[in-house]
């Protein structure tokens, strides 16, 4: 595993941007290499991340359910697809999956921005 926390976030993100100013008052940085930053829509997270996340926090924490792709496919269509389909379509579009996106060093998937879950996923 990395000894840095990989965040997966969208530049345009507010969401995004307060989990950054929440992570540096946590001591996090990029350039400390405590903070790996990845723009989301240009290098979505692997099938194994997924994967893991998927199996971690279920299907439907991992869609952000009020984005463009999203609407764009459809809830039904959304719906009918298999498990792994789902990985696939999270893999393939950024923009699918809730943000901000993070794998803690340990390997831990977080989805969206809780601070209170945040803190105990970097704690442990």
């Amino acid at each position: 595993m990395s000894s840095a926390l990989r965040l997966y976030s969208y530049p345009q993100c507010g969401t995004c941007r307060k989990a950054l100013q929440w992570l540096a008052q946590q001591g996090f940085s990029v350039q400390e290499g405590t903070l790996e930053l990845v723009d989301i829509t240009q290098q979505p997270p692997s099938l194994a991340e997924l994967t893991r996340a998927f199996e971690a926090l279920g299907r439907k924490r991992l869609f952000n359910t009020s984005g463009q792709s999203y609407r764009a496919l459809g809830s039904a269509t959304v719906a009918a697809m298999s498990d792994q389909d789902a990985l696939v379509a999270l893999a393939a579009d950024g923009k699918l999956i809730k943000r901000p996106f993070a794998i803690t060093p340990s390997g831990a998937a977080l989805v969206g921005f809780k601070p209170e879950e945040w803190q105990a996923a970097l704690q442990s």
